[in-house]
């Protein structure tokens, strides 16, 4: 169990600001309520080659982790789910990362799987980055030497976008899918108006701005059939998004929920290509080398 140089300067105040924002009046039990769906289960049986931890993220709240293993030097990315999901419902996509060459660290949210506590936005953004910072930790202790990656799919791209805004420099890359921009019509989609509760764009996920300061490679992807979040809103990210090398693709004929089924094994090979012309695996150089 684990316990928890004018640009520069400039990205840097942004990202303190980052820190210190206050997400309480999302923390409303109506608005939470329609935030997140946790669905408790006991630990459930470890698919072949992966490994569970858990990390205390405060006194007596603990977070579950699952990790799909396929080699300690492999790039590891460290995955965010949907509202919906818990660690276990990732264990088919856990194999077919190793199986592309990937390790896999799924997490969860408190209150969901087998993790404890109550669910909140304010929790969720200050349990990621002690998620983050220990997942780190534990891989290096246990030998794990890849590049390191941040993934989130959905709820969950809100955790990613928000770690690699603040922490660029500890990670190659960042990837999201059917990740969301602006919250508030997000919310009215679902059948919450925020306006109701006086709450502004500012005092929301605030994905838009977050994801400007990002300056590693980043991969957007989004079903084009999607209708809880359009792919509107991907190409919003795509806009705003700060990272010099970004890559953004619409999945034809999927939905919110589908693009690992619509995409079938193209979707693994689409993310490890992202991820090995970041560490140089497809560089003319490796190729070169490896035909000598």
């Amino acid at each position: 169990m684990l316990t928890g140089l004018s640009m520069k300067k400039a990205t840097a105040h942004s990202c303190r600001g980052l820190c210190m924002t206050d997400y309480s009046k999302l923390d409303h039990p109506e608005i939470l309520s329609h935030i997140f769906y946790p669905q408790k289960e006991t630990v459930t049986p470890l698919p072949p080659g992966a490994c569970d931890f858990t990390v205390i993220v405060e006194p007596g709240v603990t977070i579950g982790c699952r990790f799909h293993i396929t080699d300690p030097s492999a790039p590891c990315i460290l995955y965010f789910h949907g509202n919906g999901e818990t660690v276990s419902d990732l264990d088919s996509i856990g194999q077919r990362y190793n199986e592309a060459g990937m390790n896999l660290l799924v997490t969860d949210y408190r209150g969901y799987g087998w993790s404890t506590g109550q669910p909140s936005v304010s929790a969720m953004f200050s349990d990621g980055e002690i998620l983050f910072q220990e997942s780190k930790k534990w891989m290096a202790d246990n030998g794990y030497t890849g590049a390191f990656f941040l993934m989130g799919r959905s709820l969950g791209s809100a955790c990613a976008i928000d770690l690699a805004a603040k922490f660029s420099d500890e990670i190659k890359g960042v990837i999201i899918e059917s990740g969301f921009a602006d919250t508030l019509p997000l919310a009215c989609s679902l059948g919450l108006e925020l306006n109701d509760h006086d709450i502004s764009e500012d005092e929301c996920f605030n994905n838009m701005a977050k994801i400007a300061l990002i300056t590693k490679p980043t991969f957007i992807l989004h079903g084009a059939l999607d209708e809880i979040i359009p792919a509107a809103e991907a190409e919003k990210l795509q806009a705003f998004c700060g990272a010099k090398s970004k890559e953004f693709q619409i999945v034809p004929g999927a939905d919110h929920n589908s693009i690992v089924s619509v995409a079938g094994n193209l979707y693994f090979q689409v993310i490890k290509q992202f991820i090995d012309k970041i560490t140089g695996v497809s560089s003319w150089r490796t190729r070169r080398k490896a035909a000598k």
